[in-house]
């Protein structure tokens, strides 16, 4: 979506959780995904690309790393394809705002009171280009949001525009 100086790139990589053939699926995906987005780097526009990744970074975007290393969305080659995103260009915007060592969730189970006990993940990323981060005013994860209607919470992003 192209609202002015501004492009949007809504997604959802899929899960692979579920069976081998969905984690295939899913990295079939993601390099897909990254093809499709990297020519939106070279924009002089603010570029956006906000949703669900499926994927949880780093060790301080999931609540049990150990527990939860070989589970799809903080697998080895998931973590490092996300790596390469960001050295394609892009910048997380969420963790270059609040810095590297918060530990900040944007997505609960609904099992076990996962989110009461705050034993999340962040997979729900707000990327950009480098127009897209030198205009950043806040970034911010609203972790009461949505908590009646989704296992999500809302990621927001305030901006300047021209």
């Amino acid at each position: 979506t192209k609202h002015g100086n501004i492009t949007l790139v809504n997604t959802y990589l899929p899960s692979g959780s579920s069976k081998e053939e969905r984690q295939i699926y899913k990295e079939e995906w993601m390099a897909q995904w990254r093809e499709y987005i990297h020519p939106l780097l070279e924009s002089e526009d603010i570029v956006i690309v906000a949703g669900d990744l499926n994927i949880a970074h780093t060790e301080n975007d999931i609540w049990n790393p150990k527990g939860n290393s070989n589970s799809s969305g903080f697998l080895p080659h998931e973590r490092a394809w996300f790596s390469e995103l960001l050295g394609d260009g892009w910048h997380d915007l969420f963790r270059e705002y609040v810095g590297p060592d918060q530990k900040v969730f944007s997505w609960w189970s609904n099992r076990g009171q996962a989110r009461a006990k705050d034993r999340g993940w962040r997979i729900d990323y707000v990327l950009g280009n480098t127009a897209a981060k030198n205009a950043v005013k806040s970034v911010e994860i609203d972790r009461q949001g949505g908590l009646e209607v989704s296992d999500h919470a809302p990621v927001i992003l305030d901006i300047h525009s021209s």
